[in-house]
Formats: structure tokens, C-alpha cells, sequence
């Protein structure tokens, strides 16, 4: 995914902190939304609104993304957006099966909040993965720390477990507001630039 490493340039801010601790992730302050982002949210109202869903425990809300997780990464085949439709950062839901990253977390954005899980507990979120390559997954929120649900693996991982360099996220209040979350392995190279 080609997350345009606007990849942030825009992190090349000499004030940010980098977040170590586990837990909820800390945002500094806003950012432009990622390419592509903007259009997704005309076209799919429910991915920048504040539906409320209902109340559920933790271990409830665990069963269920990690639930939603598996049934999207194996309904969903791996594909470019340049391959399948002919040009790249398309932020949408899966087309005949196959998507990229974002399509991923869209689609498990909407079966989330098909199946009552709060808009306001979910974030989609753009990373560096371990190889140093843009990525977008979906960070839920429980009362313990943020979750990453994510289309490389079935497990649902707290963020700092995932080794990747969490860049920015949606706000959970806001749905069509990014904010920057600098925090993981690579998030110094940013704040030094």
C-alpha cells in the first residue's frame, strides 16, 4: 500500500514524542487524513460517523473483533489497487474478494459496526510494518489499551506487541480527523527530521 509517505513529512516535527508504554496510544495533534481517506468517507457514510453501538465487556469485544478478524482475512484475497482497479491509494471495501490493506480494515470497520461495536472504539490507523513499508490497519479501543486487527495475521495484537511504527490514526470522536500517534521501533527516525 502506497500510504504516500507524505509518510509524513508531516512527522517531521521535532516536538513529538514517541509512546513506549503499552496501553492507549497518545495523540499530538492533527493531521491531513491519507490519501484516498477523504473520498472513501463520501462514499461510505458509516466510515466517518459516530454510530453508537452497544455496550459490551471487553472479553465481549474481544471475541468479537478477533471473530470479524479471521472471517475478513479469509474472505479476502491479497490485491493491489493498481491491479484491481487501475490505480492506486483506492480507499474502499473488497472488490470480487480481493483488496489491499485498507480494504481489509474497511471491510472489518463495517462488519464491526454491522454487528453493534461502537464507531467511537475503532480507528483506522496507517503504520510502517517491521519491513519499513506503509500499511493500514484497524486499532480498537478497549478499557486496557488499543488492539490492532490486522489483514497479516488472525491474532489481535495490543499495538506495541505488533511491531510496527504506528504513524497516525482516525480520531475516535472525530471520524474524519487524523491525528498523529508517533509511537513504535521506527518512530525516532521521524522525530528527528
Amino acid at each position: 500500500m502506497k500510504i504516500s509517505v507524505l509518510a509524513f513529512a508531516l512527522l517531521g516535527v521535532a516536538t513529538l514524542c514517541s509512546n513506549v508504554s503499552a496501553g492507549q496510544l497518545q495523540a499530538t495533534r492533527f493531521i491531513a487524513a491519507p490519501e484516498g481517506f477523504s473520498s472513501a468517507c463520501q462514499r461510505y457514510g458509516w466510515l466517518c460517523s459516530a454510530k453508537a453501538g452497544v455496550k459490551m465487556s471487553d472479553s465481549d469485544a474481544l471475541a468479537l473483533v478477533t471473530k470479524i478478524n479471521r472471517q475478513v482475512n479469509a474472505a479476502i484475497r491479497p490485491a493491489e489497487d493498481s491491479v484491481v482497479y487501475g490505480r492506486s491509494n483506492y480507499w474502499t471495501l473488497p472488490k470480487d474478494g480481493r483488496g489491499d490493506c485498507e480494504d481489509y480494515a474497511m471491510a472489518k470497520t463495517k462488519a464491526l459496526l454491522d454487528a453493534g461495536f461502537p464507531a467511537s472504539k475503532m480507528a483506522m490507523s496507517v503504520v510502517l510494518d517491521r519491513g519499513g513499508n506503509n500499511h493500514a490497519v484497524l486499532m480498537v479501543r478497549l478499557s486496557d489499551g488499543d488492539y490492532i486487527l490486522d489483514n497479516m495475521t488472525s491474532s489481535i495484537k495490543s499495538w506495541d506487541r505488533t511491531g510496527y511504527t504506528f504513524l497516525a490514526r482516525q480520531n475516535f470522536s472525530n471520524k474524519a480527523a487524523w491525528e498523529v500517534i508517533l509511537s513504535g521501533p521506527r518512530a525516532k527516525q521521524f522525530s528527528e527530521i
